[in-house]
């Protein structure tokens, strides 16, 4: 006989849980590609490849704090 846990959530929650944090890693996949492809178009317009590199390395940077700002606070 199986005994129940108690303290266990229920897996509708744990599956909602599992579903927000997916949706949260694929939003976040999709910002850093939309951030990656208007670098590069905007370096195409702004000129050299240092200005490609600041923006591409300005974009990685904000991501980077942004996560671990947000890993901080919980």
């Amino acid at each position: 006989m199986h005994a129940m846990n108690i303290n266990a959530p229920p897996k509708a929650d744990e599956a909602a849980r599992r579903r927000s944090g997916n949706l949260r890693t694929a939003l976040v996949f999709a910002s850093i590609a939309v951030a990656f492809f208007f670098g590069i178009i905007a370096t195409r317009f702004m000129g050299g490849p240092t200005i490609g590199i600041g923006v591409m390395g300005a974009a990685v940077l904000l991501f980077l704090a942004f996560a671990i700002g947000r890993n901080l606070r919980k």
